[in-house]
C-alpha cells in the first residue's frame, strides 16, 4: 500500500526567502530599499486584492439572502460595478485587482503593476502617497523574474496566515533582517515584534478614544491595538489613531497597513521627524503606545530646541530618551496612559536625573517592566517597558475599580521569561507567549499566556482590595513606595528600599527581592561529594596508566617513569 504523502503547510518565511533569492539574482533589482519597496508593494496589492475578492463573495451571499439574483445584469450594475463595502474593503478598478495582475502575461507585468498603483491612488484619497511612482517600470525586472516574484507572492494569503496579524509588518521585519538594512542601534530602525506590541496593548488597553504613536514605523502598534479592540468589543469605530513617521518608505508602509485594516488614521500629510516638526501639536490623546528609536543621537534640532519643556529641565542632547518621554507626557490627556519602550540606560541615566526625579515626584511613572533579551530580530539590546499614568488616584477604568496608587511604582523583571524559542531563525530569538501564540511553523506554542500573566500582575496591582505595601513576588515583581516618609517603623528596621532612598533610580533589580539559592546548599555534603569524585578520578587514572604500561611492556617497549 502506497504511503500517503502529506504536503507541508506553506511557510511565510519560505515564501519570503524565495522572493529574496529572486530579487538577489535579478540583474537590475536595485538597492535594498528598492527591493523592499517592490516586495511590500506586491504584498499590499495581493492583500488588498484578496480582501476585495472576499468582499464580492460576501456581497453575493447577502444579495442571495435577500432573494435577488446576483448574476442579473441590473443587479450587477446596481451592486457590483461600483461596489460599496462597510468593513474598510476598497472597491478596486479592474486593472488594480489581483485577478487581473496574476493573469497578465509576463512581458507586460511591470507596466500592469504600475498601472494598478496609479488606479488605486486615483480612486482613494487615503491611499495617495502610499507608493513610489513607477516602482516596477523603473527597475524593469526581466519578464521571467517579475513573473516568478508575482507567482511567489500569490501564495501569501490572509486566510492562511491570519489577517489579525501585522503581515505587512512581518514582511518588513523579514527584509530588515535578511537584507541587513543599514540601521545601527543608534538609528534604531527596528520592527517591533507583534508579541511585544501585544504586551503593551494588553497593559494599556486602548479600547476607545484616541491613540497616538509619535514614531509609528509600519503601524504595528495600531494593528495590534485594533486586534485587541476587536477581541474585546468588536468595534473599531470607537478609536481613532494618530501617528508620525520620519522615514518616507516606512510612512508609506504604515498608510498601506492601516488602509488594509480599514482603520481610521491621521499620520499627517508628510513623513518628517517629530523632533523637527510636531504634526499633531496642540492635540492630546487618551493613549500613547510607542517604540522610539533606542538611544537616538543626534536628535537635537535648533528649531525643536525652541520648544518649551514646561517645568521640566531641557532633555540632554546626549540621546533622545527623555525628549521622547516628555514629548509623550505633554500629549497625554489628564487621565491618559502611555506605554512605550526605551533602552535600559534610561532607568538610571545620570544626565537626566533631574527630569526622572520630577517625573517620579509628580506621580507620572506607574510601572517599569524589564523585558527579556532576544525579543527583537534585528538587535539583542535589552529594553524596558515604561508606563506613565496621568491619574493614579483611582476610580473606574474600563470594567475595573482602581485603588489610589499615588507615590507607588510597580517594578517587574521578565528577563527569565525566555522559554519560548522561535524556530527557523539564524540567531537566538524568543517570544512572549499568549493564549493563541504560534511559532513560525504555525504550531501552537503553549497556553501559559505570559502576556496575559504580565498584564494581570499590573491590573491586579491597580485594583481595589490590593495592599500595595505587600504586593510582591521574589525575582518577578514588587510594588515600591517613592518616599522614605511613607515607610512604617517595621519597614525602616528592615531597611526597605524606596525610590528616594535609591537615588531616584528606576532599575527593577534594585527593588525586587533576589533569592540566594546557594543558601539552600549543604556545603559540607557537597564538599565531601566533590572530594569523593576526585578520589575516584585519580584511581581511574592510575588504573589506566597501569594498563597502558603493561601493554607497552608486552610488546617490548618501556615507559619511563617520573
Amino acid at each position: 500500500m502506497a504511503k500517503k504523502v502529506t504536503e507541508k503547510a506553506i511557510n511565510l518565511d519560505t515564501i519570503l526567502f524565495n522572493c529574496r533569492n529572486i530579487l538577489r539574482s535579478a540583474s537590475n533589482s536595485g538597492s535594498f530599499f528598492e527591493k523592499r519597496d517592490m516586495m511590500l508593494t506586491l504584498v499590499f496589492l495581493r492583500f488588498i486584492g484578496e480582501k476585495y475578492e472576499d468582499g464580492l463573495v460576501k456581497l453575493r451571499e447577502r444579495i442571495i439572502k435577500e432573494g435577488l439574483d446576483p448574476d442579473d445584469e441590473n443587479i450587477q450594475a446596481a451592486f457590483f460595478d461600483d461596489a460599496t463595502f462597510t468593513d474598510g474593503t476598497y472597491n478596486l478598478p479592474k486593472e488594480a485587482r489581483w485577478s487581473t495582475i496574476i493573469n497578465t502575461p509576463a512581458p507586460s507585468l511591470n507596466v500592469a503593476l504600475d498601472t494598478a498603483l496609479v488606479a488605486i491612488e486615483n480612486e482613494s484619497n487615503q491611499l495617495k502617497g502610499c507608493f513610489v511612482k513607477s516602482t516596477f517600470t523603473t527597475r524593469n525586472l526581466g519578464a521571467n523574474d517579475i513573473k516568478k516574484l508575482v507567482d511567489e507572492v500569490n501564495k501569501i494569503s490572509h486566510k492562511q496566515f491570519g489577517e489579525e496579524k501585522d503581515l505587512i509588518g512581518r514582511v518588513y521585519e523579514y527584509f530588515l533582517k535578511e537584507f541587513a538594512v543599514n540601521a545601527t542601534k543608534e538609528e534604531g530602525e527596528f520592527y517591533t515584534p507583534h508579541d511585544v506590541v501585544q504586551l503593551i496593548a494588553a497593559m494599556v488597553e486602548p479600547y476607545d478614544g484616541t491613540l497616538y504613536d509619535p514614531c509609528c514605523g509600519s503601524g504595528g502598534m495600531f494593528i495590534q491595538s485594533a486586534a485587541l479592540v476587536k477581541s474585546k468589543q468588536g468595534n473599531l469605530n470607537g478609536i481613532n489613531v494618530y501617528g508620525q513617521e520620519k522615514e518616507a518608505a516606512t510612512y508609506r508602509l504604515a498608510k498601506m497597513n492601516l488602509a488594509l485594516r480599514g482603520i481610521s488614521h491621521n499620520l499627517g500629510d508628510a513623513s518628517i521627524s517629530t523632533f523637527v516638526k510636531d504634526l499633531h501639536k496642540g492635540l492630546y490623546f487618551d493613549y500613547i503606545m510607542a517604540n522610539p528609536p533606542f538611544n537616538l543621537k543626534p536628535w537635537y534640532d535648533s528649531e525643536y530646541g525652541n520648544v518649551k519643556w514646561g517645568d521640566y529641565p531641557t532633555p540632554p542632547e546626549s540621546n533622545a530618551n527623555y525628549a521622547w518621554i516628555l514629548h509623550m507626557l505633554f500629549h497625554l490627556r489628564p487621565k491618559g496612559v502611555a506605554g512605550f519602550l526605551l533602552a535600559n540606560g534610561a532607568l538610571n541615566d545620570s544626565d537626566a536625573l533631574d527630569i526622572r526625579k520630577k517625573l517620579i515626584e509628580e506621580d507620572k511613572v506607574e510601572a517599569i517592566v524589564v523585558l527579556p533579551r532576544e525579543l527583537f530580530i534585528t538587535t539583542d539590546i535589552s529594553v524596558t517597558l515604561w508606563i506613565l499614568n496621568q491619574n493614579k488616584k483611582g476610580g473606574k477604568y474600563h470594567d475595573r475599580m482602581q485603588r489610589n496608587r499615588e507615590h507607588e511604582i510597580l517594578f517587574m523583571d521578565l528577563r527569565t521569561w525566555t522559554d519560548n524559542p522561535v524556530k527557523n531563525e539564524n540567531k537566538k530569538k524568543v517570544l512572549l507567549s499568549s493564549l493563541d501564540s504560534k511559532d513560525s511553523d504555525n504550531v501552537k506554542v503553549n497556553v501559559i499566556g505570559q502576556i496575559e500573566r504580565a498584564a494581570k500582575i499590573y491590573h491586579d496591582w491597580q485594583c481595589e482590595g490590593v495592599d500595595g505595601s505587600n504586593y510582591a513576588v521574589p525575582e518577578l515583581y514588587r510594588s515600591v513606595k517613592v518616599y522614605n516618609k511613607q515607610l512604617t517603623e517595621e519597614e525602616i528596621k528592615k531597611s526597605v528600599n524606596t525610590v528616594e532612598s535609591m537615588g531616584w533610580v528606576l532599575t527593577p533589580s534594585k527593588y525586587i527581592e533576589f533569592i540566594d539559592h546557594d543558601l539552600n546548599i549543604d556545603f559540607d555534603k557537597e564538599m565531601k561529594r566533590i572530594q569523593q569524585e576526585m578520589i575516584e578520578v585519580v584511581e581511574t587514572e592510575k588504573k589506566s596508566q597501569g594498563m597502558l604500561e603493561s601493554a607497552f611492556e608486552g610488546i617490548g617497549y618501556g615507559i619511563k617513569k617520573n
